[in-house]
């Protein structure tokens, strides 16, 4: 069982962050914020696979206006992303964004920063103190010879100084590099020197795979240290696989259930269907289901049930002829060209099963 650093709790809107809270899922939006109708589509997909805090990048006063209608029409609080101009972190925060992420390098000093928080109070809004190593203060890298993690902390501190003094502590910190153990070793002295909750991820991480595996590495050691009270998994990809690959981490560390977990075998020379296919349909299938289930998808009938009883149910296809099976026992033989069908119907009646044991709990 991993043991969570204990921080500080802070909210986003209604949206819990730190103390005994579980790590919260963000991701961003990849649409032109100025373009509201896209901008809320895309929210509304990512809300749908669990994300729980949005992002949008502000670039001027028209994508800081569309924040109004935008915020109204999602359900899930909205981070305003704020780059150089601190006016436009004023009018994101009054037009309806539950917090704002600036960054200590580029916000245009202290004097900026006393009127951002000035508003961040009167309308209950959250900050982040989003580092990035690309972007720290040029004094910074004149003192430790580039954005090591010493560069990034400190810069973050300084920022965290500033903010108490003000009496504003609705903040969490991020200290992100495209360099995986720049920015653990980044997280891990942070999280020795302040409580405040952190916001973790690996920034540029690249395409799909190799995103994936650096951001997999990086937050899986981070989260197994107990540090992480946001995550965010930055993929040049669709925007749906951030938030998938995010709750895949938090699964496979056990800190998080969001829906099925899905395993299946890498297929050898016994596998006679396409079971690449097949777990991909399967996949796609329930993977949005509430269900905390384990679902197995096995290219052999033979060894499929034995090498997977672990799972609550699963499949094993064969040349004609598939199995369905539940805890390693054999349900029944199906049908090649009905095993997807009748899997699907059996996972459904496990749904309604599993909500009715739920209602009956609640009550």
């Amino acid at each position: 069982m991993i043991e969570k650093r204990k921080t500080k709790e802070i909210h986003v809107g209604k949206v819990m962050i730190g103390g005994k809270n579980p790590p919260v899922v963000q991701s961003m939006t990849k649409t032109d914020t100025r373009d509201k109708k896209a901008t809320i589509q895309q929210i509304h997909e990512l809300e749908e696979l669990g994300c729980e805090i949005i992002r949008v990048a502000v670039l001027d006063q028209d994508a800081s206006k569309a924040i109004k209608e935008i915020s109204k029409a999602i359900n899930i609080p909205l981070i305003a992303d704020i780059h150089f101009d601190p006016r436009l972190a004023i009018e994101s925060i009054k037009a309806g964004a539950k917090g704002i992420r600036i960054n200590p390098g580029n916000i245009g000093g202290i004097s900026s920063l006393k009127k951002i928080v000035e508003v961040a109070k009167a309308e209950d809004s959250a900050i982040r103190i989003g580092v990035n190593s690309g972007s720290v203060e040029k004094e910074l890298l004149k003192k430790y010879g580039g954005p090591v993690p010493d560069a990034m902390v400190e810069s973050a501190l300084n920022f965290v100084k500033v903010l108490e003094d003000l009496d504003f502590t609705n903040f969490k910190i991020s200290l992100k590099s495209s360099n995986v153990l720049d920015t653990i070793e980044a997280y891990e002295r942070i999280s020795q020197l302040t409580d405040y909750p952190l916001h973790i991820g690996i920034t540029e991480t690249g395409t799909l795979i190799p995103g994936t595996v650096k951001s997999s590495i990086g937050l899986g050691i981070l989260l197994m240290k107990g540090i992480g009270d946001t995550i965010r998994v930055s993929l040049c990809s669709k925007p749906h696989h951030e938030v998938i690959v995010a709750y895949e981490i938090l699964k496979a560390l056990k800190i998080r259930k969001k829906g099925p977990e899905i395993i299946a075998c890498p297929t050898c020379g016994r596998c006679e269907i396409n079971l690449m296919e097949l777990a991909e349909k399967v996949e796609a299938s329930i993977s949005h289901l509430e269900l905390p289930i384990k679902v197995a998808v096995m290219g052999c009938v033979v060894n499929g049930p034995g090498e997977a009883k672990e799972a609550d149910i699963g499949i094993a296809g064969g040349r004609g002829v598939g199995i369905i099976f539940k805890k390693g026992r054999l349900l029944r033989k199906v049908k090649e060209e009905d095993l997807l069908k009748e899997f699907l119907q059996e996972i459904m009646s496990m749904k309604a099963q599993f909500q009715g044991n739920t209602g009956r709990e609640q009550k």
